[in-house]
């Protein structure tokens, strides 16, 4: 009837609201996302230096590449987060197993994706080729699992877990999910061989 139709016309542009912010938080989150991650694969690979340093050097080279996959998995991700909060129990088991794959997948690209954006200078299109992580399962599958505890920990015991968060943020499930995927993007693109050709380079040009 016309209130059902007034309802969905209020409920359309506030939904559409939060998606236009979801999409823009996305672009916010990525450069951070990417100098933190850039700064733990060095620690890591036991990498010299001071890591705000290293930081600030990370979140300046991947800024522009990190801005349209964080617009997209921002988006995305809300979309996820919108419809576990609207979630009807009563509906049965199959919408909410379908969302919790959903979710796993979409996890599991991002965290290739902008492990990438760190590691590789590729065009968006490569990125998301070289995500379709479904021969890396089972390194895949883990890393996304140590996202999935850290945060269920975090909300199961909360408050008392926010001290923890304060100190651990993002850096923790970060740190385990950068060690379960790492060989699998070096077996994949071997990069060692190619950090190591880099810093030869440097070195030679130094002492030159």
């Amino acid at each position: 009837g016309p209130r059902h139709v007034k309802e969905r016309r209020r409920f359309l542009p506030a939904g559409i609201h939060r998606f236009r912010r979801a999409h823009g938080g996305g672009m916010i989150a990525a450069p951070q996302l990417c100098g933190l991650l850039d700064t733990i694969l060095r620690s890591l690979r036991d990498e010299p230096g001071f890591w705000w340093a290293t930081y600030r050097r990370a979140w300046k080279r991947n800024v522009r590449a990190s801005l349209l996959p964080g617009a997209i998995c921002g988006l995305l991700l809300a979309m996820q987060i919108f419809t576990v909060f609207h979630y009807d129990v009563s509906a049965g088991v199959v919408p909410g197993a379908l969302l919790a794959v959903g979710l796993f997948l979409l996890l599991g690209l991002g965290e290739f994706l902008f492990a990438q954006v760190v590691l590789l200078d590729l065009p968006f299109a490569g990125l998301v080729k070289n995500s379709l992580f479904l021969g890396y399962l089972p390194r895949a599958a883990l890393g996304v699992v140590w996202q999935f505890v850290y945060w269920i920990i975090i909300l199961l015991l909360w408050p008392i877990s926010g001290f923890a968060m304060v100190l651990t943020g993002l850096w923790l499930p970060a740190v385990l999910t950068m060690q379960a995927i790492y060989p699998v993007l070096n077996k994949a693109f071997d990069l060692e061989r190619q950090i190591k050709a880099i810093r030869d380079a440097e070195l030679d040009s130094s002492s030159d």
